[in-house]
This record gives C-alpha cells, structure tokens and sequence, in this order.
C-alpha cells in the first residue's frame, strides 16, 4: 500500500478546543482571528462575541476544529492583536472536579445522579467533607470519600488537610457543594477562578442560621440562588448563574427551605455546565457568560 493510499484509508484524527479572546476592542478583530485560524486549516464550530463599550473591551468564544500547534496559533493570534490581550486554548474534553461538602445531601445528590446518566459529561474524582454523613451516598456512585474532620484544628490546619487530600487528584475546579466554612485566602489563592460556590440569594440580608426560617418571618415573595467563583470577596464573587421562584404568604418556613433547595442545586448544576463547557469568562469582578 503506498504512503497516500495509507493516507486515505486513515485521515488524521480531528481534535475540538475552544478559543477565549479577551482584548481592547478595535476595528477588524473578528477578522484577524478567523482568519488566523482559517490559516491553520482549523473549521470555526461556533463563534459567538461581546463587546463591553463601558470599558472598551471585546470577547470572543470559539469553537475550533482540526489539528492544532497550540503555541504557533496563540503566537500568531497575539501578533494580530492588541497588545493588552488575553487567550487561552482549551480541550472541549471532560473535565475534572472534586466536591467539598459538609452535611446537606442535596447539590451533591444532583450533581452525582446528572453525572452518573450523563446530564453532566463530568469526571467526579472525588468528594472531600468535613462530615462523614455524605460518605454512603458518594459511595453509592463508586466515587471515594474522604472525610478530613475539623475537630481540634485551626482553619488553618485544616485547610493544609484538605489540601493534602484534594491537590493530588489535580482539578480542573473544586466545587462548594454546600460547604458550610469560610475558605481563607490562602486556600482559595490554590485554585484561581477554579472554586465554584452556591449560596441562597438573600445574602446580605438574612445571614447567620436558618436564613430561610429569617425569609418567611419577613414574609419574603421570592427566593432564589446564586452560583459564583470564589474569591477574597467571600461570597461576592463573579457571579456565573443566577435564579428565583415566587413564592407567598402560604408557604410555610419548611416549604421555602424545601423549595430553596432545589433551587440551589438546579443553579449550581446549571453553572457548573457552563464552566465545564468554557463559556465563562471572569472579568474583574464579574463574568462574561457565552
């Protein structure tokens, strides 16, 4: 068989990634890039764009196929660009997480049941608690559970613990599901725009215990999530997805926390998908969300 014959029969294999540009805006840009990947012989799946006028930013998803230099595309895509610019070429491959709970079962409950039928094409490497409640579930899925207790530790200490426990699994993002601790700088720095929180949405409002106990003595008419990266901010970080459902009078304290909660984990999961599918940029103190 000669070489083109072999050629033929065996066409190179086609890798998919995503392209994430961030620069100063200016005339041509969507035609400087596509036109750096037509040069590649790389198709353009999907290209979707954001310009923020305000502060004379422009953003760009796409998605790419074909075969990929990755250091000669970005060299060249940075030689067309502003100088002040921002990219990164990822795999659209599955991604991997590892979860960090305390004792409520239901975020994590969603995230382990979507992952396990395919709702979420996502690696679970492992779930980390400071409680070991949630260790029969997690292992119902066959996924490890490691319970690093706080008791008789500084947050310090324990954090150099969970660390020992989570750094070798090497994470793409490490998800808060329902982690009831404050996280210090130290151990949010490990893992830059990586951590994904969810909270109820009436913070600052109802802080402390039983926010939703708080919500319906104030007879509140809605509720809702709020799912967002972690940073120095505690929770006001970038924010990824948000959601609220009405509710009224005849609701009672029980029937909002119940409803809250599926709230909770329908948000997380929602902006989970779309941090595992790279359409979040985080931009300052905010997210552009593709």
């Amino acid at each position: 068989m000669s070489q083109q014959d072999h050629t033929i029969n065996n066409p190179p294999v086609l890798q998919r990634k995503v392209l994430i540009t961030d620069c100063a805006d200016a005339q041509g840009l969507i035609a400087k890039i596509t036109s750096v990947c037509f040069a590649h012989q790389l198709n353009i799946i999907k290209n979707t764009e954001f310009v923020d006028h305000t502060q004379g930013r422009f953003f760009m998803r796409a998605e790419l196929e074909g075969q990929f230099d990755d250091e000669r595309l970005l060299s060249e895509l940075r030689a067309v660009l502003p100088t002040q610019n921002r990219m990164k070429l990822v795999d659209m491959g599955k991604k991997r997480i590892v979860i960090m709970v305390t004792k409520e079962a239901h975020c994590l409950g969603d995230i382990l049941m979507k992952s396990y039928y395919g709702g979420l094409d996502v690696e679970i490497a492992a779930v980390v608690g400071n409680y070991d409640v949630l260790q029969p579930l997690t292992e119902k899925f066959d996924i490890p559970f490691h319970y690093v207790s706080h008791e008789g530790l500084n947050r310090q200490e324990h954090e150099q613990a969970m660390l020992a426990v989570i750094q070798p699994y090497e994470t793409d993002f490490l998800v808060l599901a329902k982690y009831m601790r404050v996280l210090t700088p130290e151990f949010v720095s490990a893992f830059p725009d990586k951590i994904i929180n969810i909270h109820h949405s009436f913070l600052p409002a109802f802080i402390g215990a039983s926010p939703y106990k708080q919500a319906w003595d104030r007879g509140v008419k809605i509720i809702g999530a709020t799912a967002h990266f972690v940073n120095n901010l505690l929770d006001e970080g970038p924010i990824i997805k948000q959601d609220v459902i009405s509710v009224d009078h005849s609701y009672s304290a029980e029937e909002l926390a119940h409803n809250g909660r599926d709230v909770e984990k329908s948000v997380l999961s929602k902006a989970l998908q779309l941090v595992l599918n790279e359409q979040v940029v985080v931009y300052g103190n905010k997210t552009v969300v593709f």
